[in-house]
């Protein structure tokens, strides 16, 4: 066995350091909250899962337009999603980034998480040439990831309303989304003026990170495990280190792979999410399904009719697509309190299916704009109310002193399904051309659903109503 090396000068300044980090946790817990701290903190945190939601959607949002102004041709879409491909690496890094709140805390993230979307939205808004475009796309693949935002909601409401108050603040922000066609409608002459779309959402991002450093705090469950880690004895360490118990290790990538691989619950949520993400195409080009579709009807495709049906008929239906995206996830919330999470996966896996053919088909077919745009979001909100409620499964079978990095090391499972989709999917679409998409969405997005529900419904076990402050993941054997 390994033995502590530690001098005693280094053991002294070592436990001097602990007590003034225990003092640190405590005088923060003792602040009162008063009774409007709750609400109070839904508004913040609601005012960031704004930001978060149209950060990540205002890509997808504007795809046609950013392909169509950075290159030309049919295959404009493919090329620019070869372009965005460098951001993968910097998706990967937020796997590591993220487990740091296990250790230092939620709020800090939380803030920095925030003002680095605001800025990186800020910058494709400066952006007059493509290298900083990318520097700004790849900031936002950064920090999109982390959903630090999710893990305060987790574990500051009430158990038995979890479901309802997470996906109704989620609602709120979707309908936040709204902003992206709103300002199309504003701020485009054309739709070679997309960077113009994202200095308002910028603004908003960087004033909410400064509202949440400032008023939020940070949460109790975070302390209680902190605290609980940090008053542990050298010898109390030891044992569990030896003992290979994970119950008290303070996050980190390695720790949450160890503690998934040793859960079984934990493992076969992780193979849903990989299943789930082969449809991950879908939440990439929906705003393009339909544009292509729009433009269809005029006889050949040409960037005239694109820019014809982007100025018009797609902007339109842009309007629908948060209110159809907010309806589908409030519903999700109830749902899946009322009815569980195994239950309501499924629904959202059908309708997912079923409004994806909606608007693909409506598009094509010339229907009314607002139909198309409720199809569209009712698809990307069920997509995501899907994975939502798996990645809620995940957070509800872990510990609070691993939960943040388990749901960090989610996305390497996550990136199994998304890899493929891209390695098979993009250059399909750069040599046949952004007509084929559709097509490709539903042949990866129905296989992947029908084998993720399969595993989540024989394999796992529901987690509806538990205690985020007692799971130690082993009630799930």
């Amino acid at each position: 066995m390994k033995q502590n090396v530690f001098t005693p000068e280094k053991q002294l300044k070592l436990s001097q350091k602990r007590e003034k980090e225990i003092a640190k946790w405590e005088k923060e817990k003792s602040k009162p909250k008063g009774k409007f701290y709750l609400p109070y903190l839904i508004f913040i945190i609601s005012l960031i899962y704004l930001t978060d939601e149209v950060a990540s959607q205002i890509g997808p949002l504007m795809k046609t337009e950013i392909a169509n102004g950075l290159f030309s041709g049919d295959s404009s879409v493919g090329i620019l999603e070869i372009l965005n491909m460098i951001a993968i690496p910097f998706q990967c890094l937020a796997i590591f980034y993220k487990p740091l709140s296990d250790k230092f805390g939620r709020k800090k993230f939380l803030f920095i998480n925030t003002f680095g979307l605001g800025t990186a939205m800020l910058i494709v808004f400066l952006s007059n040439n493509i290298p900083l475009y990318v520097i700004g796309t790849c900031m936002i693949q950064f920090f999109v990831p982390h959903d630090m935002q999710v893990v305060y909601i987790m574990e500051s409401v009430p158990s038995k309303h979890r479901a309802r108050i997470y996906f109704t603040i989620k609602s709120f922000a979707t309908l936040g989304i709204m902003l992206v066609p709103l300002l199309r409608r504003v701020l485009m002459d054309n739709m070679y003026e997309w960077r113009n779309v994202f200095l308002v959402p910028a603004i908003i991002g960087l004033a909410s990170s400064l509202v949440a450093f400032f008023f939020a705090r940070e949460t109790d469950a975070f302390i209680d495990s902190r605290l609980k880690y940090l008053k542990m004895t050298d010898e109390e360490r030891e044992k569990e280190k030896n003992k290979k118990e994970l119950g008290n290790a303070q996050g980190g990538i390695i720790n949450a792979l160890k503690f998934v691989w040793s859960h079984k619950q934990l493992k076969w949520l992780y193979v849903t999410m990989a299943l789930m993400n082969l449809g991950y195409l879908i939440t990439m080009y929906y705003q393009v399904v339909i544009s292509y579709g729009y433009a269809g009807k005029y006889g050949e495709i040409t960037e005239a009719v694109l820019n014809q049906v982007s100025l018009n008929e797609v902007t339109s239906a842009l309007f629908f697509f948060p209110i159809g995206s907010a309806v589908v996830q409030l519903f999700v919330g109830f749902l899946s309190d009322s009815f569980g999470r195994k239950k309501t996966a499924i629904v959202m896996s059908v309708l997912c299916v079923l409004s994806f053919l909606g608007f693909a088909l409506g598009s094509s077919w010339g229907w009314e704009t607002w139909l198309v745009g409720l199809c569209s979001g009712a698809c990307i909100g069920s997509f995501w109310g899907a994975g939502d409620v798996t990645s809620l499964m995940i957070s509800e079978s872990s510990p609070t002193n691993l939960r943040s990095s388990i749901l960090s090391t989610q996305f390497i499972a996550m990136g199994v399904g998304i890899a493929f989709s891209y390695v098979v999917g993009i250059p399909l679409i750069t040599v046949l051309g952004n007509s084929i998409i559709g097509t490709l969405c539903i042949c990866f997005a129905v296989p992947g659903f029908i084998s993720a529900l399969a595993v989540l419904m024989l394999k796992t076990k529901d987690t509806t109503g538990i205690d985020l402050n007692k799971v130690t993941g082993n009630e799930f054997e």
